[in-house]
């Protein structure tokens, strides 16, 4: 029996090593040796010595941050997510190589990402004619500089034209962190336009590329790796409140977070919803409430958008109601939060 009564232990963020081996190679290029970096980051040089080791988000975030340092290079993140493609995915990517088609690999990408990866989220909206990929991570306090998400956004590219062809093309790409001093490498990787202060890490593309067919599609082996996966996930999957929450925090992004919508994603009705999660002691609106403080957080510190924008990036018709919730949820409001971290906002959006 579920005790009612007991506190949710916190999920640790954490990734395979295989996702993150490239940043040892991107070091090297640099003629940096990666034994001096590892313990200045306090990591164990032989974690990377097998791809299926784990690695939390604050250690890898550590590694990151000691690179920057060492090698002066403030667009590293992007070097690292310029290396790395389906291979780097491990049996997540195995799937998508031999899916049907990309919109079919990149839904199982978005089902079992959690394997790979229990820091971040991923989804796919058609809006019109245009496909947006996005990623986001799972926790505010990580990833303020956008190292990690510069190299999610290089990795989709690399990913996208892994599947398609090397004749794909996006639109354009986005990045949710304040504009660099220097965009040329951006430029140069993406070929096309890019953009800053976003809502998300994102690349947007053509809709008909999701119909294209992979190269190496394979029906067998595809249904043989997608039943791996799946027991996989049934032997580690999240305590449920914590399920929901990955699901809420794209689901907020994406304007979809009702009841009734997010309980329809685990095929259930929303008062059935509500009874799982009162097991645990813990409410839809309660879960609502700390992923939008998660997603502010994010926003104010990484971003230089307006509170308006970021209100109304939540959800909030008024700028007004935003800065209420925001002061119950943390003790002062959205501009003296930034402040206190000395990031005041700008305007929004810039290429």
């Amino acid at each position: 029996m579920i005790d009612r009564k007991r506190k949710l232990p916190p999920v640790t963020a954490t990734l395979r090593v295989g996702g993150a081996a490239e940043i040892l190679t991107v070091l090297q290029s640099f003629g940096v040796d990666p034994d001096e970096v590892l313990p200045a980051a306090g990591l164990d040089q032989q974690l990377f010595d097998n791809p299926d080791n784990l690695i939390t988000y604050a250690a890898r975030d550590r590694l990151l941050t000691t690179c920057v340092a060492r090698t002066g290079c403030q667009h590293f993140g992007l070097l690292v997510g310029q290396r790395m493609n389906l291979q780097s995915l491990g049996l997540v990517g195995m799937l998508m190589r031999t899916s049907p088609d990309v919109e079919a690999a990149l839904r199982g990408l978005i089902s079992f990402l959690h394997l790979h990866s229990q820091g971040a989220v991923m989804t796919l909206k058609i809006d019109g004619d245009v496909a947006i990929l996005t990623y986001d991570t799972l926790d505010p306090g990580l990833d303020t500089s956008g190292q990690t998400g510069d190299g999610a956004v290089a990795m989709m590219l690399n990913v996208m034209r892994s599947l398609c062809g090397r004749s794909f093309l996006p639109i354009e790409a986005s990045f949710a962190h304040r504009k660099p001093k220097d965009i040329q490498p951006f430029h140069a990787f993406f070929g096309v336009p890019v953009y800053f202060n976003a809502e998300h890490y994102a690349l947007l593309f053509s809709p008909e590329w999701l119909d294209a067919h992979p190269g190496s599609a394979d029906t067998d082996l595809h249904q043989l790796v997608g039943q791996h996966l799946a027991t996989l996930q049934a032997a580690h999957s999240l305590e449920f409140p914590h399920q929901v929450r990955v699901v809420l925090r794209s689901a907020l992004m994406a304007g979809s977070a009702s009841e009734d919508q997010v309980a329809e994603v685990f095929a259930m009705r929303s008062h059935t919803l509500c009874r799982r999660l009162e097991e645990f002691g813990t409410g839809f609106r309660k879960l609502v409430d700390e992923c939008r403080f998660e997603i502010a957080q994010q926003m104010l510190g990484n971003t230089t958008l307006s509170v308006r924008q970021i209100g109304d990036a939540l959800g909030y018709s008024r700028a007004s109601s935003f800065v209420r919730a925001f002061r119950r949820w943390s003790g002062s409001t959205p501009a003296r939060w930034r402040a206190a971290l000395g990031r005041p906002g700008r305007p929004a959006r810039s290429a």
